[in-house]
C-alpha cells in the first residue's frame, strides 16, 4: 500500500517510517475516546470537541484526506473515517448527557427538599393599614379580659340614636348628618318612632355606639366589650374627614366601677398603642350617653408635646371621646 500521507503530527515507527493510515486512525480512535471520556467539566468537553471535529481538528482533517489517497484505498479508509466521525458526535453527546446528570444529582444532594411536607403557601399582598390598626387595638383590650362585638351597619334610629339618650329634636339626627335609608316597611322596625322631620326610622349608623346597647339587651353583667367597625356620615371628603371611617367603641358594666378605672384604662391603652413615652390628657366635654364626660388627648409624637404643625402648636392630638354611661342608658 502505497503511504500518500499521515496525520498531522502522526508518530513514526522505529524504523522512521510513516505508519499506514490504518494504524494511524486505529490510534487517534483511541486518543478520541480518551480525551473525550476524560473530559471533567463542560469546558474541557468543548476543548476535545475543537480538538477533534474543529476546522482544524484530528478527525476534520482526515476527513480532507480522502482526496489525496488512491482509489482503492478511499472506499475502505472514507468508511472507516465516517465511522470515528460518528463515534466521536455519539461519545460527545454522550458524555455531555452524563455530566448533565452528574450536575443533576449534585444539585439534589445539596439542596434536597421533601416533598412530602406541606409547601409553603405564598402570601399575596397584606392586611390593609385600617384592618392592621383595628387587630392591634383588639390584641390590646383581649390582652386586659374584653371581648369584641359586632353589630348591624344598617340600624335603626332607636339603637342608633334614642337608645343612647339622643333625643329626637338631637341635631345629630338631621339628614344633614345622617345617611337615612329608605323603609319599605314604615313601623315594623325594633322600636319604631315618630321622628321631627319625618325621617326614616332605618339609617346607615353614625357610630358604633350602638352595639352597646344590642350588648347590654343580649348579655349579663359584668360586661368588658369593645366594638370596632365602619360607620357613616355624610361629610365631605378633606383631609379630615370621609364619608365612611371607622371607630372602636368600648364599654364596661361592673360593680365598683369608677372614672379612676376608665382613665387607668386609656392610659394603658395609650402607652400600647403609641409608646411608652406619650402622655394623656382629659378635657370636661359633653355626650348625651355619658355623665361625666371628656375628651381624651394623647401628646404629639412629632414635636413631643413641644408643638409644631402637626398638632397645631398645642403639643397635643385628640383622639377619642370618652366618659361614664349616663344612667339613662343603662
Amino acid at each position: 500500500m502505497e503511504h500518500i500521507g499521515a496525520l498531522p503530527g502522526a508518530p513514526h515507527n522505529r524504523r522512521g517510517e510513516q505508519m499506514s493510515l490504518i494504524d494511524e486512525l486505529e490510534e487517534l480512535e483511541q486518543r478520541a475516546r480518551e480525551m473525550i471520556e476524560g473530559a471533567e467539566t463542560a469546558e474541557k468537553l468543548e476543548a476535545a470537541r475543537v480538538a477533534l471535529m474543529g476546522r482544524k481538528g484530528e478527525i476534520t482533517g482526515l476527513m480532507r484526506m480522502m482526496g489525496k489517497i488512491t482509489p482503492e484505498e478511499r472506499p475502505v479508509l472514507g468508511k472507516r473515517a465516517n465511522e470515528m466521525r460518528r463515534m466521536a458526535e455519539t461519545l460527545l453527546n454522550a458524555r455531555m448527557q452524563e455530566m448533565k446528570r452528574a450536575a443533576v444529582r449534585e444539585l439534589m444532594a445539596t439542596e434536597a427538599v421533601d416533598i412530602t411536607l406541606p409547601g409553603a403557601r405564598p402570601h399575596i399582598g397584606h392586611a390593609h393599614l385600617i384592618n392592621q390598626i383595628i387587630e392591634e387595638i383588639e390584641d390590646v383590650f383581649c390582652g386586659i379580659g374584653y371581648t369584641v362585638e359586632k353589630g348591624p351597619q344598617v340600624e335603626s334610629s332607636w339603637y342608633n340614636f334614642t337608645a343612647l339618650n339622643a333625643p329626637l329634636d338631637h341635631p345629630s339626627r338631621s339628614a344633614r348628618d345622617t345617611f337615612y335609608v329608605r323603609d319599605n316597611a314604615p313601623g315594623t322596625a325594633a322600636h319604631p318612632e315618630e321622628h321631627a322631620h319625618g325621617e326614616s326610622d332605618v339609617l346607615l349608623r353614625t357610630q358604633t355606639s350602638g352595639v352597646q346597647v344590642h350588648t347590654m339587651e343580649t348579655q349579663e353583667p359584668p360586661i368588658y366589650m369593645i366594638a370596632p367597625g365602619r360607620v357613616y356620615r355624610p361629610d365631605t371628603a378633606d383631609a379630615c374627614h370621609l364619608p365612611q371611617f371607622h371607630q372602636v367603641e368600648g364599654l364596661v358594666v361592673d360593680k365598683g366601677i369608677t372614672f379612676g378605672d376608665l382613665k387607668g384604662t386609656l392610659d394603658y391603652f395609650v402607652k400600647c398603642m403609641f409608646g411608652e413615652d406619650r402622655a394623656t390628657r382629659y378635657r370636661p366635654h359633653f355626650f348625651p350617653f355619658t355623665e361625666p364626660s371628656c375628651e381624651v388627648d394623647v401628646s404629639c409624637g412629632v414635636c413631643g408635646g413641644e408643638g409644631c404643625p402637626f398638632c397645631k402648636h398645642s403639643g397635643w392630638i385628640e383622639i377619642l371621646g370618652a366618659g361614664m354611661v349616663d344612667p339613662n342608658v343603662l
